[in-house]
């Protein structure tokens, strides 16, 4: 009994680093062989723009891989590499109360165009557009809820992005 443990255990490690695909908690599968991640400022081309949008979300990005990977970061030329640009910021009224011509939401969107290059899997590349919105009440001031929506956007947004490229969703 003993020894059929030990027989199963060292198997199961053999055939597990035989894998070409690393596993994280996370459940991103990180190709074997890749050990670098690369993100490009996302410029912002939307007609309306946010002046700290680009960073917010190029920094978000970063962040994800650095917490939930193993990977590390280069400034260029990761195994994995991401770039892209922000082409829609915009704001619009949602829900009309009734009796009246008055928004009671509004609803801020952020748009934004990805291109992923996986070096060691190109199965795995796109070019995919990704959009997320947050409804607010109209009795409120973009202005002051702005920070706030942006953060639960971004976040959606790279949780979107990291899905895609390393959870195989």
């Amino acid at each position: 009994m003993r020894h059929t443990v030990s027989t199963i255990l060292i198997l199961s490690l053999v055939l597990s680093s035989a894998c070409s695909i690393k596993y994280s908690f996370t459940g991103a599968s990180i190709p074997q062989g890749a050990e670098t991640v690369s993100v490009a400022e996302f410029p912002n081309m939307a007609p309306l723009v946010n002046p700290m949008l680009s960073n917010i979300l190029s920094e978000a990005l970063k962040d994800k891989f650095m917490t939930q990977t193993s990977l590390q970061l280069v400034q260029q030329n990761g195994h994995l590499q991401f770039e892209g640009t922000i082409v829609d910021y915009n704001t619009k009224p949602m829900a009309i109360q009734a009796g009246t011509d008055q928004a009671a939401q509004n609803r801020l969107t952020i748009t934004i165009k990805v291109k992923f290059v996986n070096d060691k899997d190109p199965k795995a590349n796109f070019d995919t557009q990704f959009s997320r919105y947050e409804d607010y009440s109209s009795d409120q001031n973009l202005q002051d809820v702005e920070d706030s929506l942006i953060e639960i956007i971004v976040e959606q947004l790279v949780d979107d992005i990291f899905n895609k490229a390393v959870v195989n969703w």
